[in-house]
């Protein structure tokens, strides 16, 4: 109880609440003690989320039913409550206060909304992460917007004063590291800061790591006559018992208390900023590289503070256009059920990336394997993501193919296939993955090259780097159609040999080759590589062929798998395998589906559920597409696995295998991004 006396003392101060040190028994009704379940939206939810190292989740479906974390489960708490007259109620965290009622929860591309009944008074809490694609500057600005709004239901005026804490952990990797804090104004902002002491910058690589070097923010504008300060953790405050701050992972605390003043039936607005300015971000074949809203080392986290708080409303508007556009968008492409799915990937894919520009003054966007290896920049992570990026900004497609390219190009690779990745996050010095994936990177690269073409209805970019995917057709034509023994991207199911998905993505992508030529004008080579890959898929369908579909490898029958690298032939046009190729597989599929979706393959039960979404993609009717699609959209609500979609998942129960938090959820826009293309024909 002492914490909640402190608390409830604190807010006396601030707004004059006589009664504000009564115990909690007599201040709330019963009911308002425990949170309401609210509806599943989904297994975790994005609150604020840029990129790998800040990325703030909720894991419940009640923002008070647990603390926030970051997206690998460690503790990053934020902390909410409010004053109401006398009475406290908590609406965020795990302080010990009363609960309000959790009235709704809402989630779209970029915000997650609540609203919460704390006595008289609703109170709304959105979170907004604007990373919008299609604008560089405003996606790479690290900061996230905290909006109150608050007003009477009861016809009468309350006094009510918003407080929120955010914890230090932000800005550490592990809770014993020793933070530093200032608080200051600038540009008519109170700003808080918090970064460990040490500054190890990018002295760290791997998987489960979370950044210790820079600095979190809070920001509010001084017109607000808000009080910031800093709860230490071996002091008695609203977020830490009397012990160490290792139970919780909380060293201290930014706190920030609003005033609202009196609130009627006419909603009164605050906004709370939150950001993180690292300095610097990757470090690129040894050359450490500041994030893309610094990029020129001109620009200052103060000032991005003060233009993100300038331009709140044109920044909303911007985000409700844009979650209004890609729902709609996703709904005529597959459905309702479908456009939630892309919603709730959007955010996740998105923070998964780092944007920089390279000392070349290339474009990178570089992803993160997320609870998998930690590799930065891996091939077969920018496949299934594609989908999302050549939807709505193929500059950011480009992004994610200029190092593997440059790699290559600036003979710091000399295989002639592409590479894995280029290292293990945020280091992107070289590869470190220990096995090639010669036929998967290099069918990839070739794919994504052809299909930023047709984004962007110019084949500039491929002519750019004709020397380079000439040379992986090469292995490609000689090594692709009855690939050795090797991994591919599922390379978590095990090396196979003889893999007929595997060769479908080496026949399509010599196709797509055959296509880029001839937009090219080298009308022998398009000539040469169409005949080449039209053979290999006639020679497929006969050698895979397994009465009512085909099989896993071309030497084992009575054996099945996802095919979903053919998705291409229809989303690029390329007509290299009969639409019955599609149909039977499709019609096959629904006979081997699962309570959570379709197996990956015949060898377990297990599946990916982006590479559901292309599978998907063969169908050539909506009712196929949405039978394959729809146990997808279940998993998500349904699976007891509480953390942010999980790629890789079981059929049967819906269960985590493993992978969270990764980028390759952008290839639930696989259908959407074929309706596109094809409604522009």
């Amino acid at each position: 109880m002492k914490r909640f006396f402190a608390l409830a003392s604190t807010f006396a101060v601030l707004a004059g609440a006589a009664r504000a040190q009564q115990p909690a028994a007599t201040q709330q009704p019963a009911a308002a003690q425990r949170p309401v379940p609210a509806q599943r939206l989904a297994p975790a939810y994005p609150l604020i989320v840029h990129d790998p190292y800040f990325s703030i989740w909720s894991f419940s479906d009640n923002l008070t039913g647990t603390e926030t974390t970051h997206w690998t489960g460690k503790p990053q708490p934020l902390e909410g409550v409010v004053l109401v007259d006398d009475h406290v109620y908590r609406f965020m965290g795990s302080a010990y206060v009363p609960v309000a009622t959790q009235k709704s929860v809402h989630l779209n591309a970029t915000q997650t909304k609540y609203v919460f009944a704390c006595g008289p008074v609703d109170l709304a809490v959105d979170f907004t992460s604007p990373l919008i694609v299609s604008d560089l500057d405003l996606l790479s600005r690290p900061v996230s917007y905290i909006d109150f709004a608050a007003h009477a239901t009861d016809g009468a005026a309350h006094k009510v004063v918003v407080f929120i804490g955010v914890s230090s952990n932000i800005a550490v990797d592990k809770p014993d590291q020793e933070v530093e804090m200032n608080q200051y104004w600038a540009d008519s902002l109170a700003i808080q800061k918090v970064g460990t002491v040490a500054q190890p910058v990018l002295q760290k690589k791997g998987d489960d790591l979370r950044i210790d070097w820079g600095y979190a923010y809070v920001a509010v504008p001084a017109a607000y006559g808000a009080r910031q300060d800093v709860a230490h953790a071996s002091d008695t405050n609203p977020f830490q018992e009397t012990g160490t701050s290792e139970e919780s992972g909380v060293h201290e605390v930014l706190r920030t208390f609003i005033p609202l003043g009196m609130v009627g039936a006419s909603a009164k607005t605050r906004t709370v900023l939150v950001g993180y300015d690292e300095g610097f971000a990757i470090q690129y074949f040894h050359r450490n590289l500041r994030p893309w809203w610094n990029r020129d080392s001109a620009h200052t986290i103060e000032g991005e503070l003060k233009a993100a708080m300038d331009e709140h409303d044109a920044v909303i508007k911007k985000c409700e256009k844009f979650n209004r556009q890609l729902f709609d968008q996703a709904k005529a492409a597959g459905g309702e059920n479908y456009a939630r799915l892309c919603a709730l990937a959007y955010r996740q894919s998105v923070a998964a990336h780092q944007l920089v520009r390279s000392p070349e003054g290339a474009l990178l966007w570089l992803s993160k394997e997320n609870f998998s290896n930690g590799s930065i920049n891996t091939v077969d992570v920018t496949y299934p993501s594609a989908p999302l990026y050549l939807l709505y900004n193929p500059r950011l497609m480009e992004g994610m193919l200029n190092g593997i390219f440059y790699f290559s190009e600036s003979g710091r690779w000399t295989k002639p296939f592409a590479a894995h990745d280029l290292g293990t996050y945020p280091l992107a010095n070289g590869q470190t993955y220990g096995e090639d994936m010669p036929v998967e990177e290099s069918g990839n690269m070739i794919l994504l090259t052809a299909a930023i073409v047709k984004a962007e209805g110019s084949p500039a970019f491929a002519k750019a780097h004709w020397k380079t995917l000439s040379t992986w057709v090469g292995y490609l034509d000689t090594a692709g159609f009855d690939p050795a023994n090797q991994l591919c991207t599922d390379d978590f199911a095990g090396h196979l040999a003889r893999n007929v998905n595997l060769s479908a993505k080496a026949i399509e992508a010599i196709g797509a080759y055959a296509h880029l030529a001839d937009l090219l004008g080298d009308k022998a080579a398009a000539e040469k590589y169409h005949a080449h890959a039209s053979d290999m898929a006639g020679r497929w369908v006969t050698m895979a062929d397994d009465g009512d579909h085909f099989a896993l490898t071309f030497d084992k029958k009575g054996t099945w798998s996802q095919k979903y690298n053919l998705v291409w032939d229809k989303v690029l046009d390329l007509h290299l395998f009969p639409q019955a190729v599609f149909d039977k597989e499709i019609a096959f599929y629904q006979t081997k589906q699962n309570a959570f979706g379709l197996p990956l393959d015949s060898r377990k039960t297990y599946t990916k559920s982006d590479w559901i979404e292309w599978t998907a993609t063969l169908a050539s009717t909506r009712a196929a597409f949405e039978a394959l699609s729809d146990p997808v959209y279940k998993y998500v609500l349904e699976t007891p696995s509480r953390v942010p979609v999980s790629d890789w998942h079981e059929t049967t129960d819906g269960k985590q295998v493993g992978f969270q938090a990764r980028s390759v959820v952008g290839g639930y826009f696989m259908r959407a991004l074929y309706a596109k293309w094809h409604q522009m024909k």
